[in-house]
């Protein structure tokens, strides 16, 4: 094996196996799971113990000064806290030993990435909607999941077997020769693996520091604009003119008959009741598992579909265009919801941006959200001030082009690769003829709520401290203001 060499285009990317462990290994890897879950709840316990206690001790009249000290929740403080504690707390001394050092690891990082994502969220330093404080992992809900970075880490040589620390040899499903050849060339090198469950299997996925290899697409001087919709999939009109239409598989709504069967059965069966702590009886657990096949199949069906859209895309073009969809907002439709989760237009984007950026490094555009893209006149660039999204068919009322709804937006999105390159194209241009007003075409007002002040909770709720920067080991102190609820 070759020694690996670093060099400045290499990239960090995952390479995904499914593993098929024992009786043994699966309660080993169960095992390892449940211990990241139980040493995550024990951090949150423990960071969030100084805050309550502070919050009673001010509702005493304890002045300031003498208030109990915040806790930190750096990974160093927490591992130093946790390792001290595990020998004598009741919920690990008696097992603690049994898994690797690397699962309690993995709980203590996700519980100080957590605490971290709280604390810039209520100082605004992170975008999206605002977090909530850490809270506890449940054991019937929790993902399964362990990550494993020291130890050994290695793929064996017959290409179907991987090593993981205390767990073993485990055998792999699928052949390991894609990224075996790699790191026997020197050409690639493990950082970690991460083992989980999802969709009823267990998976191992390696990260890896490798080479990066630049494909060059079928016709780099074409650009396409993609329309997604729910009848059809996508739209996709490029450059030279040519128009193509991608069928929405639907496969979600093709198994909804099964699935209703599948719960019908499930609903005669006598289920686990968390309230008196009945158990789930045997026929209910198969047919449990029953339903959660269809849905597993539904999955991995999507999955599929959509990897072959976006690879032949970003296989073939130089330049795409893609929309910047309001997604959860979408999904608040109850009549479309379904549909639009179905369909994946968030998946198809993230897709599509990273085949396009690490595996053949061509262009990717965003059009703006307020885009009129459905109302503008792919022909001529006028605008029309309103068009119900019932009207499947675009009559331009200026040249009087008459032109399928979804393939005029399509080739607005196309004609933006030529307006970004250059600041001219067909859509958007500036002596365009303009039908009517187009209200509500540029830009849609939205009634927004003026921003809590900070330090200012929900009904009055107890402020936390100033988290100071981080000192040399780690650990944090007062220095942000924060707020508990």
């Amino acid at each position: 094996m070759k020694k690996f060499r670093p060099q400045p285009g290499f990239v960090v990317q995952a390479y995904r196996f499914a593993l098929d462990p024992n009786a043994a290994q699966e309660h080993a890897l169960r095992s390892h799971c449940g211990a990241a879950r139980a040493a995550y709840n024990w951090a949150v316990g423990w960071v969030t113990a100084s805050w309550w206690q502070r919050r009673a001790e001010e509702t005493y009249g304890v002045p300031e000064g003498t208030l109990t000290e915040w806790r930190p929740w750096s990974l160093p403080s927490l591992r130093k806290e946790f390792n001290a504690a595990k020998h004598t707390d009741p919920r690990f001394a008696s097992w603690w030993e049994e898994n690797s050092k690397e699962a309690y690891s993995t709980g203590l990082a996700n519980a100080s990435a957590a605490f971290d994502n709280y604390a810039k969220s209520k100082q605004g330093k992170r975008r999206g909607k605002q977090l909530g404080m850490p809270r506890f992992k449940s054991k019937h809900k929790t993902r399964l999941s362990c990550r494993f970075t020291t130890g050994t880490i290695r793929l064996d040589a017959d290409g179907r077997h991987v090593t993981l620390p205390r767990l073993g040899t485990l055998r792999v499903h699928e052949p390991t020769a894609k990224l075996l050849h790699r790191v026997q060339a020197g050409r690639a090198r493990i950082l970690s693996a991460t083992v989980r469950h999802e969709r009823g299997r267990w998976l191992v996925a390696f990260q890896v520091e490798t080479a990066r290899d630049i494909r060059r697409v079928a016709r780099p001087d074409v650009a396409v604009g993609i329309d997604l919709g729910i009848k059809t999939l996508a739209v996709m009109a490029d450059s030279a003119g040519e128009i193509r239409e991608v069928p929405n598989p639907r496969h979600l709504s093709t198994a909804l008959k099964q699935l209703r069967r599948a719960s019908r059965t499930v609903s005669r069966r006598r289920g686990p009741d968390r309230r008196t702590g009945r158990k789930a009886s045997r026929r209910w657990e198969k047919a449990n598992a029953q339903r959660n096949r269809v849905h597993h199949r539904v999955a991995n069906l999507r999955a599929h579909a959509l990897h072959k859209l976006t690879t032949s895309v970003a296989g073939e073009y130089g330049t795409v265009v893609i929309e910047d969809l309001n997604v959860a907002g979408m999904m608040k439709n109850r009549r479309l919801a379904r549909h639009i989760a179905d369909a994946g237009f968030g998946e198809i984007r993230r897709r599509l941006t990273y085949k396009t950026r690490q595996r053949h490094a061509t262009r990717i555009i965003a059009a703006d959200r307020w885009f009129p893209s459905s109302k503008t006149c792919s022909g001529c660039g006028a605008v029309k001030a309103k068009l119900p999204l019932h009207i499947r068919t675009y009559e331009c009322d200026a040249c009087g082009l008459v032109i399928d709804r979804d393939d005029n937006a399509a080739r607005n999105l196309a004609a933006l690769a030529a307006i970004a390159a250059t600041g001219t194209g067909v859509a958007g241009d500036l002596d365009t003829p303009k039908v009517s007003k187009p209200r509500g075409a540029d830009h849609k007002t939205r009634t927004t709520r003026p921003r809590r002040k900070a330090g200012t909770g929900r009904a009055g709720g107890a402020t936390l401290p100033q988290q100071q920067q981080q000192t040399e080991t780690g650990d944090r102190t007062q220095a942000e203001a924060l707020t508990l609820w």
